[in-house]
């Protein structure tokens, strides 16, 4: 991404703040999350923001809504997810232009907990780009599912012998292809 497509400036901003909205396009989405298993949905999101100045640093709240499209954790089909997540951050002035880094005597060092929630500007402009896209990752559910009475992968092929209780596994009429080399770990 070589523009950026959540930038704010700054020169008008006050103790008392102002807010924003601001309109997550899938374009930028599907670009933000290239590399992962979860997509846009094809409506547009939104950001409520409220930025307010505090000496030097910009205080950053708000709220961050989209709709993902992620695999379902049981049936492995498209799973409709939306995400409503806060957004807080404090944006603190880049003085060296650098990555972010906590800066302790004269050496540097990885960020610490602490550190977690700021994000360096450079005294013009906030750019939330890569905190919303983190805000986004952060909101998909651990096990998303397309419904909560979803079954999960078909059965089919399992049945339970009587007596031993031992499971019988018959080939199925028409395996789904993401699950063939799982019949011959099966099978073993």
């Amino acid at each position: 991404m070589s523009s950026y497509e959540f930038a704010i400036p700054v020169h008008d901003l006050d103790a008392a703040g102002k807010a924003f909205t601001l309109t997550i396009r899938p374009a930028w989405l599907r670009g933000a999350l290239e590399g992962t298993d979860v997509a846009p949905s094809e409506e547009e999101g939104a950001i409520d923001v409220r930025l307010c100045k505090s000496g030097h640093d910009v205080v950053v709240r708000g709220r961050v809504r989209v709709t993902l499209i992620v695999p379902c954790a049981r049936c492995l089909e498209p799973a409709r997810v939306p995400i409503a997540e806060e957004l807080t951050a404090l944006a603190v002035l880049d003085t060296q232009g650098s990555p972010p880094r906590a800066i302790r005597g004269d050496r540097e060092t990885e960020p610490t907990a602490g550190d977690a929630d700021t994000i360096p500007y450079d005294g013009e402009t906030v750019v939330l780009d890569d905190l919303v896209r983190d805000v986004v990752l952060l909101g998909v559910p651990m096990i998303p599912l397309c419904s909560e009475s979803c079954a999960g992968i078909s059965q089919a092929g399992i049945s339970q012998e009587a007596g031993d209780g031992a499971e019988q596994v018959s080939p199925p009429a028409e395996v789904d292809p993401r699950l063939k080399p799982l019949l011959s770990v099966k099978k073993s």
